[in-house]
């Protein structure tokens, strides 16, 4: 699946190991929180304290983004950086404070000191804009423009930090998915230093989860596909258009659907009740309200396009979209493809993954993760629970899932174990590493059968890993991406991560925390 940004991003091999913003796909090459948010304001009211722990200059500023509180108090606020008014990409940092008011202890994206010559360019911003239209369309992008004119910021995500021009592109994909393409180019030198895609590719009859309860509203004679006690999450139908909000679906008699694809409000239903779903679980497990933590609901627009074969999420319209597959024929809205989707989102709220390099494959097994989480916590007796990625919408046009959790490799591309330069691989395709350790750290591995699934994982090593459950393993990775990981953290950073969360939730010592650091074992993560 994707997220606004391209289903099959490309990763720029000057700047592989970064991640600045997040983004995800869901297409054959893959599905493209904050347990109590405590008020911004008061993360804000912190921020001169961490400035002082963190040793900052006078022309450095935090700005906050997100605030987790946990039942003990401790609160982690995740602060944006700011140098002489400019925008650090990825210079964000975490403070985490005890209920004293104590800065305990601080995790950075970067080790740099964020520092630079000059923030004058010297490089004009119509240099940059021209260079990152060609770089669009030399990566495949049609009707590629610049968005909106360059905006000078301070690139700190790779090495050296360095005064840079970002510059946002337009256009459509290869596959019709539309691009958000971001050029990093050097504001002194002309040099490009990263791209990245933004677009991250990911009652009523439904098509896969049978006969649903849908959250609608009543406005005169008709009602709307519109969930007032979810945030007044609205689903929309683009009927083919690749624009636009969409005709918001209506219904004189409330009963929408007909469980097939030739009544265009069946895909609405699929839409609408996934992102029902996806809501309900991260407010009733994980305490957050909603894709930022804020109460307030995004939007589903169904029927992308023509034969287009895949689902994104977009930060801009704070959407999902879903196209209706092969022929028309399979809408790519079941449960999973809709968590997919809304949990690129939370990703983009919390830790801002990159969407490239290793950091990318995080972002993209996040999305992976939830939605298999989101499925198994719906029950839905049309489509259970399973480590399974994209089963219901049989996108390889065989049956058979777009991806697999406790052996990654089956699908041909994914990779079940981590090695040097597997940021290098697509994300879809590194995120198997993520995906292979979150099954072993829930489930273990061997052989079993679970919901009529059968699954077999084995490890990098050979040895055995005995799972912790399913529903531990959630709270873990929520809390590692909600407290503890950045926009550039990488595999061996996520395992620190995830062993400090178990260790927050757990124990030092528990069970639990031994558990998350044989799964990483298993996938050759130590």
């Amino acid at each position: 699946m994707s997220q606004a940004r391209s289903t099959t991003p490309h990763i720029s091999r000057t700047a592989v190991a970064a991640a600045v913003l997040a983004a995800g796909g869901l297409v054959a090459a893959g599905l493209g929180g904050s347990a109590g948010a405590s008020p911004m304001g008061a993360g804000q009211s912190t921020a001169t304290r961490t400035a002082d722990a963190l040793g900052l200059g006078a022309k450095e500023k935090l700005v906050v983004r997100d605030v987790v509180e946990d039942a003990d108090g401790t609160i982690h606020t995740r602060y944006d950086r700011t140098y002489d008014g400019l925008p650090v990409l990825g210079g964000d940092v975490i403070a985490h404070q005890a209920r004293s008011g104590k800065v305990e202890s601080i995790t950075k994206a970067t080790p740099a000191k964020i520092a630079v010559a000059s923030t004058e360019a010297t490089v004009p911003a119509s240099t940059a804009e021209r260079s990152a239209v060609l770089t669009a369309r030399a990566e495949g992008a049609r009707k590629a423009t610049a968005t909106k004119d360059p905006r000078r910021v301070i690139w700190a995500a790779t090495g050296k930090p360095v005064l840079a021009w970002e510059t946002v592109t337009g256009g459509v994909q290869k596959d019709g998915t539309p691009s958000e393409l971001h050029v990093v180019t050097d504001a002194r030198s002309g040099k490009r230093l990263f791209d990245y895609q933004a677009i991250r590719n990911g009652s009523g009859e439904s098509q896969y989860s049978g006969k649903v309860e849908l959250g609608t509203a009543k406005s005169g004679a008709e009602f709307s596909l519109t969930d007032e006690t979810r945030g007044g999450h609205t689903t929309s139908d683009l009927a083919h258009g690749q624009s636009g909000a969409g005709k918001l679906f209506t219904d004189a008699d409330d009963a929408w659907g007909n469980g097939k694809g030739d009544d265009p409000q069946t895909a609405g239903v699929d839409a609408h009740f996934g992102a029902a779903l996806t809501w309900d679980y991260y407010k009733s497990v994980h305490g957050r309200e909603g894709i930022r933590g804020d109460g307030k609901a995004a939007t589903s627009r169904v029927h992308y396009g023509n034969n287009y074969v895949n689902a994104f999420w977009d930060d801009s319209c704070f959407c999902m979209t879903y196209g209706d597959g092969s022929g028309n024929a399979k809408p790519l809205t079941s449960i999973d493809v809709a968590a997919h989707e809304m949990s690129h989102g939370v990703t983009s709220a919390t830790a801002g993954l990159i969407y490239s390099g290793e950091s990318g494959g995080l972002n993209e097994a996040t999305s992976d993760i939830f939605a298999a989480a989101v499925e198994f916590h719906a029950a839905n007796a049309s489509d259970p629970g399973d480590y399974l990625v994209g089963e219901k919408i049989d996108i390889n046009g065989d049956g058979t899932p777009l991806r697999y959790m406790d052996k990654p490799s089956k699908d041909g591309a994914s990779k079940d174990d981590w090695y040097e330069g597997v940021g290098l691989e697509d994300v879809h395709y590194s995120s198997g590493v993520a995906n292979h350790f979150f099954y072993l750290l829930s489930e273990g591995s061997g052989a079993k059968e679970i919901n009529g699934v059968k699954y077999d994982s084995p490890t990098a090593d050979g040895s055995m890993v005995e799972g912790i459950g399913r529903e531990k393993a959630e709270k873990i990775w929520f809390k590692a991406l909600t407290a503890y990981m950045t926009s550039t953290t990488d595999y061996h950073a996520a395992r620190e991560a995830t062993l400090k969360a178990a260790t927050d939730l757990y124990g030092a010592d528990s069970a639990e925390t031994k558990g998350v650091s044989a799964a990483w074992a298993g996938v050759n993560v130590k």
